[in-house]
């Protein structure tokens, strides 16, 4: 049963995993109030939803002063082939992560759930890899209580875009997953339901500090919200 004026922050709702989170938030029954920072108004109508749209990129705090949350869920992310380049891709992975992490530290929430990636290393030679680690580096410096940073491979599910390469990547995940063994594992696709799901187990985990799930660590996550997964 929920706590009575515990709420749940989320950005990055209409996303390949916050898309699916949202509803797990709403369902869990661990919230008395979801609140959903969007750009747009979402096209979902629940008792427990509060969808406030904001402009990400102007005063977000000042935007929803006044709010009180317990815990944060951050599902945005972009490629550099959608942002238009390196410079767009860092200023939605890095900058408009932070701002969002400061302004869910603003509401009061004591605890950051948010999605990066394996092997991200702000020492990484890829790009994309060294932006995800500076990014966790600097949630680090934060005042949260608790801070889960999930670290998947390729997501795999279907965006409300259809990506003809994309879709072909992602069969051919399918393929290799059960050949990646070992240590080799922490690369395999996992669905962004299974990824949603563990999100939302970590946030009631008590666990404090900071925490990295990878590969294994988020299916069991997971499996203990007792949800469907593809068997991947």
């Amino acid at each position: 049963m929920a706590e009575a004026g515990k709420t749940a922050l989320i950005a990055g709702c209409s996303g390949l995993v916050g898309a699916r989170l949202l509803p797990l938030l709403l369902d869990s029954g661990g919230y008395s109030r979801v609140l959903a920072l969007s750009r747009r108004p979402l096209a979902l109508e629940h008792p427990l939803l509060a969808n406030r749209v904001v402009r990400f990129d102007a005063g977000l705090e000042a935007q929803i002063a006044g709010m009180r949350c317990r815990h944060a869920f951050c599902c945005l992310g972009t490629t550099q082939r959608e942002a238009g380049g390196q410079a767009a891709f860092r200023a939605v992975d890095y900058e408009l992560v932070l701002r969002v992490a400061r302004a869910a530290l603003a509401t009061g929430a004591e605890r950051l759930v948010v999605i990066s990636a394996v092997d991200a290393s702000e020492n990484s030679r890829n790009f994309y890899l060294r932006v995800k680690g500076e990014t966790e580096r600097a949630l680090a410096t934060l005042s949260f209580g608790a801070l889960d940073i999930m670290q998947p491979s390729v997501l795999l599910g279907v965006r409300r875009e259809l990506r003809a390469l994309e879709m072909l990547a992602q069969a051919l995940l399918w393929a290799l997953n059960p050949l990646l063994l070992g240590r080799f594992a922490r690369y395999r696709g996992i669905a962004a339901g299974t990824v949603a799901a563990a999100m939302v187990t970590a946030a009631g985990s008590g666990r404090r500090g900071i925490s990295r799930y990878t590969y294994r660590e988020i299916r069991a996550l997971a499996a203990a919200l007792k949800v469907d997964q593809p068997r991947l």
